[in-house]
C-alpha cells in the first residue's frame, strides 16, 4: 500500500523519512521539519490502519516494512535518513535490517525496540476501550491527565486535535486509528528485538520514559537524554531537535 504522506522542506534536499509512534500520525513532525530541517526533504508518514492512509489488515511489523518501502520508492527515494518514534524508531530498525542501504543514519526517539509483554498487554487492552471525547478540549485534558506528557506546550496538544480528532457519526471525536491495528502493534513491541541499525544511529531518551531502553554500547550509536518523557518531541523540543540537527549535519 502507499502510504499517506506529508512533505516540508527543500524537495531536491537530502531526504529525511520520519516515521510516527503507535496511535500517532506523520503531521506530528510538521515543527521539527519547518523549524529546524528547512533545508532537507522531510517526509511524514501515516501507517496502516493510522491517519490518512487505509486502514485494512494485515498491519503486521512486515506489512508495515512492505508499506514503507512502496511509498519510498514510489516519492523516488532510494535512500535516507530516517527518524523513528517509538514504536516508528522499531520500525526505522526493522528497515535498516531488511534493506540497510536505504538507511544512510537512523534517529531513534525513545524507540520501542522490546516490551515487557506484560507491559503490551495491558496497553492492547486499553485500546478495546472506545476512547472518545464531547469535544478537542476534553480529548486535550485527557492527554494532559493521563500521565503521557509532563512539559508539552497546550499548543502543541492543540495542533493534535485539528489534524488527528475526528468527529464520528454518533457526534462524538476520536483519535484518527483502527484501535484492532494498534492492538496488533502492541502485539509486535513484544516480540524479540530487532537488531539495532550498523549504520550512524542517534537514541534520544526521555528520563522519565516508561519505556526501557538498552542502548548498545559501541562506536556508531550515540545516545542522548532529555529530561522529559516518551514524548521526547513535545515535552523537550529544542534539546531533541538540536541533537537532531546535530546528528544529521
Amino acid at each position: 500500500m502507499r502510504l499517506s504522506a506529508t512533505e516540508w522542506g527543500d524537495p531536491n534536499g537530502q531526504p529525511v523519512v520520519c516515521l510516527h509512534g503507535v496511535t500517532g500520525h506523520g503531521r506530528r513532525f510538521r515543527r521539527l521539519a519547518e523549524e529546524r530541517l528547512q533545508r532537507y526533504r522531510v517526509i511524514g508518514v501515516d501507517y496502516r490502519g493510522h491517519g490518512r492512509s487505509g486502514w485494512e489488515p494485515p498491519w503486521s511489523v512486515e506489512q508495515h516494512v512492505a508499506d514503507l518501502l512502496e511509498t519510498t520508492d514510489a516519492l523516488g527515494i532510494s535512500e535516507a535518513a530516517w527518524i523513528g518514534h517509538s514504536f516508528g524508531g522499531r520500525l526505522v530498525a526493522e528497515v535498516a535490517a531488511r534493506q540497510p542501504d536505504r538507511v544512510v543514519c537512523a534517529v531513534l526517539l525513545d524507540p520501542a525496540m522490546q516490551l515487557d509483554p506484560a507491559v503490551s498487554g495491558e496497553r492492547a487492552d486499553l485500546t478495546r476501550a472506545d476512547a472518545s471525547f464531547a469535544n478537542a478540549d476534553e480529548a486535550i485534558e485527557a492527554r494532559l491527565s493521563d500521565g503521557s506528557v509532563f512539559t508539552t506546550p497546550r499548543e502543541t496538544l492543540e495542533e493534535e486535535t485539528r489534524e488527528h480528532l475526528v468527529e464520528s457519526p454518533d457526534g462524538r471525536f476520536r483519535w484518527q486509528y483502527a484501535p484492532a491495528a494498534v492492538i496488533v502493534a502492541w502485539s509486535e513491541m513484544a516480540s524479540s528485538t530487532p537488531p539495532w541499525p550498523r549504520c550512524p544511529t542517534l537514541v534520544v531518551c526521555g528520563e522519565r520514559s516508561w519505556i526501557p531502553v538498552a542502548v548498545p554500547r559501541n562506536g556508531h550509536v550515540t545516545r542522548v537524554d532529555v529530561p522529559g518523557g516518551h514524548s521526547v518531541l513535545w515535552d523537550d523540543f529544542d534539546a531533541t531537535a538540536d541533537a537532531i540537527v546535530q546528528f544529521l549535519s
